[in-house]
């Protein structure tokens, strides 16, 4: 067999369970750490932010709805960056682009822990954009397509491998069901375990994350070689 298609076939480490699992418990962490620390406000669940945001609009509480309003641009703009980033150096030999979008994620999260309280708008942004960087950049586990910031398209691609597996007993389906299930279940834990750092910590907590993005930071170094 040709080495190029053997090549091919090797899992990328950005794809394997364990990356994709550190992944999801930065990625829960983040958002118990915002929502705990940073005035309530998600970094990831959007659709929370979009909620409150337009409950407090029509409130006519327009400051606080403000500060759920840009955390979702962030968002936005995080998903443009990171596509960009990885068209521009989706060849890049020396690094691998999605190390580019780490390296990134690590430095803007450790100014984070900097930021005093009067600017929680400001942290919430740059967790927001950091997160949409990362799930933008990382969207597979083991070939299946996941989100390690969020929950809810996990949920329904789980349960729908399930209803498929309960059905037709395919052995496939129920794998793939318990990937996602695997990934909820640590983005929970990554939740916890912020929500509780980041009550004992405070705005310094976020630096916990930093570790665990280095974590995978290595791990793809790692395959390089």
């Amino acid at each position: 067999m040709d080495m190029n298609i053997i090549k091919k076939q090797k899992r990328q480490t950005s794809e394997t369970f364990l990356l994709s699992s550190i992944l999801a418990l930065s990625g829960g962490f983040q958002d118990a750490y915002t929502y705990n620390v940073r005035d309530h406000v998600f970094s990831n669940a959007q659709t929370g932010n979009v909620v409150l945001m337009s409950q407090h609009f029509l409130m006519g509480d327009w400051r606080t709805a403000i500060s759920y309003l840009f955390p979702i641009i962030a968002f936005a703009m995080g998903v443009l960056v990171a596509e960009q980033i990885g068209h521009k150096y989706k060849f890049a030999r020396r690094i691998h682009w999605r190390q580019i979008i780490v390296i990134i994620e690590i430095l803007l999260l450790l100014i984070v822990g900097f930021i005093p309280g009067s600017y929680n708008m400001i942290a919430t942004m740059m967790v927001s954009f950091a997160c949409s960087m990362q799930v933008q950049t990382f969207r597979k586990v083991n070939g299946y397509g996941y989100a390690s910031t969020m929950c809810i398209g996990n949920l329904r691609s789980g349960t729908e491998s399930l209803s498929i597996f309960i059905r037709d007993h395919q052995k496939g389906a129920l794998k793939k069901a318990m990937h996602y299930y695997g990934i909820i279940l640590i983005f929970a834990i990554g939740a916890g375990v912020g929500g509780v750092c980041s009550l004992a910590w405070g705005m310094k907590a976020i630096w916990v994350s930093c570790g665990l993005l280095l974590i995978t930071f290595l791990m793809m170094v790692e395959e390089k070689r």
